[in-house]
C-alpha cells in the first residue's frame, strides 16, 4: 500500500484504451492508485518486479507472454501480490488454469466499473471475487463432484479449516482463529485440495458454501 493509504494497482491489458479507461477510472478515487501499466505478460513480470503493486489487474490473452504464464511467474516470486484475473469470454480451462497459477478473483471485461473496483478491494483484503457467471461454472462442476466422495475423508481439523476458507479467510487469518503458525494453515489447506480432488483455493471455499459447511 501507499504512504498515503492507496492501493497500488497495476493494470496489465494489451489494448491500450482499456488501460486509458480504467486508469481514468481508478484516478476519480481516493483508495486506489494506479502505479503503472503492461501491454503483455514479459512487461508485467518486469514491472511488478520494479513498482511491488498490491494488486494486478491481468489480462489472459495477450501476445509474447499470456496472462496465465505470468500470474504464476508473479505469485512465485512475490506471493504477496495478488492478481485479478480479466478476460472477455468464459473458457472452463482458463477459469481453472488462472486460479491455479493464483488469481484471487476472476472478471469478464464488460463488468461494471464500480465492480472492478470492489474486486481490487477485495483482492487486496485477501478475498476472493469471481463473476458471477465463473462462480456457477465451478459451482457446477461441484455439484457435478457432489456423488464422489473424497478419496480420503476430512479430519475434524482439516473441515475446521475448510469452514473457515469458505469464509473467505486467508492462510494469516485461518492461523489467527484456530491459533496455529500460518505455515500450518497453509499445509491444511494444501491436504484439503488433495483429498477433495479440487484444483485451487477457490474452489475450496465454493464447495464450503455448496456443502453449507459455512
Amino acid at each position: 500500500m501507499a504512504d498515503d493509504g492507496r492501493i497500488r494497482v497495476l493494470i496489465v491489458d494489451d489494448h491500450a484504451v482499456v488501460r486509458s479507461g480504467l486508469r481514468t477510472f481508478f484516478g476519480l478515487l481516493d483508495d486506489i492508485e494506479v502505479v503503472g501499466e503492461a501491454a503483455d505478460g514479459s512487461e508485467a513480470v518486469a514491472a511488478a518486479r520494479r513498482l511491488t503493486p498490491d494488486v494486478i489487474l491481468m489480462d489472459l490473452m495477450m501476445p509474447n507472454m499470456d496472462g496465465i504464464t505470468a500470474i504464476g511467474t508473479i505469485k512465485r516470486e512475490r506471493p504477496e501480490t495478488e492478481i485479478v484475473a480479466v478476460t472477455s469470454f468464459i473458457e472452463e480451462e482458463k477459469v481453472t488454469a488462472a486460479l491455479e497459477a493464483g488469481a484471487t478473483g476472476y472478471l469478464l471485461k464488460d463488468a461494471e466499473a464500480d465492480d472492478v473496483a470492489k474486486a481490487v478491494r477485495a483482492a487486496y483484503g485477501g478475498e476472493i471475487t469471481l463473476d458471477p457467471a465463473v462462480a456457477r461454472l465451478l459451482a457446477q462442476r461441484l455439484r457435478d463432484r457432489k456423488s464422489s466422495p473424497p478419496v480420503e475423508p476430512l479430519t475434524e481439523r482439516e473441515k475446521d479449516v475448510l469452514r473457515l476458507v469458505g469464509q473467505g479467510m486467508s492462510n494469516k487469518e485461518i492461523a489467527t482463529a484456530l491459533v496455529i503458525t500460518e505455515l500450518t494453515a497453509r499445509t491444511y489447506v494444501s491436504n484439503i485440495l488433495g483429498k477433495l480432488g479440487l484444483a485451487s483455493r477457490t474452489q475450496a471455499a465454493l464447495y464450503a458454501v455448496e456443502r453449507r459447511l459455512t
